[in-house]
């Protein structure tokens, strides 16, 4: 495997074992500076934006599995089954755009409750 596929790799899964264990310093250094989000709530917010809205104050996931995960040059695609901590579940989609080594962009599709 190529080793920028494999550090990208290792970058995608590391960002949602940093989400799970709410460490947004961790997750903060794989973030380009004018790194944007969006969803079907959140169109292109910034990081600051990203890091109020989108990280839990307190713990909501039990576990984040995931299911797929492509790189394909700057992008990756993942697929990825959420546990909360309720009981609930659900899948999403997200794609995620790299610039060097770091994350630029991500984009999130809403998946169904499971």
């Amino acid at each position: 495997m190529n080793a920028m596929i494999r550090t990208r790799e290792q970058t995608v899964r590391d960002l949602y074992t940093a989400y799970l264990a709410g460490r947004k310093d961790i997750a903060g250094a794989m973030l380009t500076e004018d790194f944007t989000f969006s969803s079907p709530r959140d169109d292109h917010i910034d990081r600051t934006a990203y890091f109020e809205r989108c990280w839990p104050k307190e713990p909501l996931f039990r576990a984040i599995h995931i299911e797929f995960l492509a790189i394909n040059g700057d992008e990756a695609a993942v697929r990825y089954r959420a546990e909360k901590l309720d009981g609930g579940s659900f899948a999403n989609m997200e794609s995620l755009r790299f610039r060097g080594d770091r994350i630029a962009a991500v984009e999130v599709y809403f998946g169904r409750n499971l």
